[in-house]
């Protein structure tokens, strides 16, 4: 047995030399291209996992909020209890931008495994918050979902790069990159939102909850569970991540460390202006409405139902959140046909519509609490359907394989920057009006003003035709030459990626 795993191994091995000189054997290049159509798919599939923890990650607070009002009632003022949401949200534009520079300088696999690590250790320290008065817990549990999302926002450049270069390695997958990105990508992170909700849910009818309990008996022990359970996806795709590799469009294009200097930072700026400003913006005023309508959902229910129990806020707030889902699918099947251009802009008309008449009709349609349930969860699905999947892959797409970390990374920072603005006063806004009716009224006006504003935005600025990933790669490279960059050390020696792709499957037999 030794003795024919040692042969595989060095048949693998010499296949690797092979490739460089293009004489692998026809049976050895079909086996290979199997393996890297099989790589690909379950990158991008791995890639949605790891993006779950964000929205689980991001949405779980909302809900646990609702048990420290009254589990900590004087110790979680109106400050405190926005900061606790809004440290998650720096803490991501630190980790997008951060890790979004370090995939692109030392490689995608680096950044994965960093982003995990500090995902994992951040959601410990906030699940185990502890402190000598209630003031000094939920200062750690701040600290500790700040950590938590630098591990989440470095999973957007990572996840983000890894699934779109994955998605282009084979014909095969290429034709469906949309619907696939749309899928692994806002849908993951959608669920994760919707997870959010269930898990409390479940955590509390295992303690004895039900729809019509009011009681705070095990709620220390229910928001601890919740937290920690956040550990899941990281933990799931850990293994994985070990294994994996840089993709092609890297290992065939990328400039690593002293390459990427202020010249061609200011280069890209040059060429990229325009699709800059419209993947930033654009993810800024998405997030600036979806957010915190999300996160906010079950506070916006029990507020119009204030006799309702915490279960059952959770429960509606979560029947709203699981609209996001059916609006990314719809979303998914339809960018490749209509472009990302049209699709985005689309779904922010049809939100900034939606909002309108939430805003205009909130007075009837408040005393019919399905039908308050149903348009609200309609207004976050239209998002979803629109900049909800086309912001991930528009950013992806457009900018070439060398700066797509850095470049997706700045964008995605922009629309957390939105998500923790929109977060931050969202709240002010509806307290700044007499009655929490004319408040409520208030926010819908504003997100459908923005979603508007989003749709005009994307029409002025974003590519209306879609991008083929190696010919922007071959365009950024002639850019680079025109312009007296030595582009000779770009990417790695065809021996070594070919070496690197075959002999990961001497790693894989041991």
């Amino acid at each position: 047995m030794e003795s024919d795993l040692a042969t595989e191994k060095k048949s693998i091995s010499d296949a690797a030399d092979a490739v460089a000189t293009e004489d692998l054997p026809p049976e050895r290049k079909h086996f290979y291209n199997a393996k890297t159509k099989i790589s690909a798919i379950f990158s991008v599939i791995f890639a949605g996992i790891a993006l779950t923890s964000d929205g689980y990650n991001a949405g779980i607070i909302g809900n646990m909020n609702l048990l420290f009002a009254d589990l900590f009632p004087s110790a979680l003022t109106p400050t405190l209890k926005t900061r606790i949401s809004n440290s998650f949200f720096i803490g991501e534009i630190v980790g997008m931008l951060l890790f979004g520079s370090i995939i692109d300088r030392i490689g995608r696999k680096s950044g994965v495994l960093m982003t995990t690590l500090a995902l994992i250790l951040g959601v410990i320290i906030s699940a185990a918050a502890h402190g000598g008065s209630p003031e000094g817990l939920l200062w750690m549990l701040l600290v500790g979902r700040g950590l938590a999302g630098v591990g989440a926002g470095g999973e957007y450049p990572v996840c983000g790069t890894a699934a779109i270069e994955a998605a282009d390695e084979t014909e095969h997958v290429r034709k469906w990159r949309g619907l696939l990105i749309a899928s692994v990508g806002d849908l993951a992170i959608d669920f994760g939102f919707v997870l959010s909700g269930l898990v409390p849910m479940i955590v509390m009818a295992a303690y004895g909850y039900g729809l019509t309990t009011v009681s705070t008996h095990g709620y220390g022990g229910i928001w601890r569970i919740c937290l920690a359970l956040g550990l899941v996806p990281p933990l799931c795709v850990f293994y994985f991540r070990i294994k994996m590799l840089n993709s092609t469009a890297f290992r065939n294009h990328a400039m690593k460390g002293r390459q990427i200097n202020i010249r061609v930072l200011t280069l890209a700026a040059k060429k990229y202006w325009r699709r800059i400003i419209g993947t930033c913006a654009c993810w800024f005023l998405y997030d600036f409405c979806s957010y915190p309508f999300g996160l906010f959902s079950s506070t916006i229910i029990s507020q119009l139902n204030p006799n309702n129990t915490v279960m059952r806020n959770i429960a509606l707030g979560t029947l709203i959140n699981a609209f996001y889902l059916p609006g990314c699918l719809v979303g998914g099947l339809v960018i490749d046909k209509l472009g990302r251009r049209n699709t985005q802009a689309l779904g922010f008309a049809v939100q900034g519509v939606l909002g309108m008449i939430l805003g205009g009709a909130l007075g009837p349609i408040q005393n019919h609490l399905g039908a308050f349930v149903v348009m609200y969860g309609l207004f976050l699905a239209a998002a979803e359907a629109g900049p909800g999947i086309a912001t991930i892959l528009i950013a992806g797409e457009v900018y070439p394989t060398a700066l797509r970390g850095h470049l997706f990374g700045f964008s995605a920072a922009w629309g957390k920057a939105g998500a923790a603005i929109g977060t931050q006063v969202f709240i002010p806004i509806q307290d700044a009006f007499p009655s929490t009716f004319k408040g409520q009224q208030a926010v819908f006006t504003i997100g459908s003003a923005v979603s508007i504003i989003g749709a005009v935005v994307t029409m002025l600025t974003i590519p209306g035709r879609s991008i083929d990933l190696e010919e922007e790669d071959e365009s950024w490279r002639d850019y680079l030459k025109r312009n007296g960059v030595d582009t000779s050390d770009m990417g790695e020696p065809l021996e070594a990626s070919a070496s690197k792709g075959i002999k990961a499957e001497i790693e894989h037999l041991g």
